[in-house]
């Protein structure tokens, strides 16, 4: 089965929101459990906002350029 340009991109952003969800749930455990674990915390804060930054330039590319 071949995917096109843009299935190809849906399915990377399906997986990409889901491990952003994971990320915001490890987080919030690990702060409920009041870790000590500061550096891992921020090292999860970081992915997470850089899998959003990713997230939001594929929504871009799948976004149809609107000629006004």
């Amino acid at each position: 089965m071949s995917f096109s340009g843009d299935e190809t991109l849906r399915a990377r952003l399906l997986e990409l929101t889901e491990e952003h969800r994971d990320l915001d749930e490890a987080i919030s455990a690990l702060i409920d459990a009041q870790a000590k674990d500061q550096l891992k915390i921020a090292r999860l804060k970081k992915r997470k906002l850089s899998l959003k930054d990713h997230i939001h330039r594929i929504e871009i590319q799948l976004t149809p350029d609107i000629i006004a």
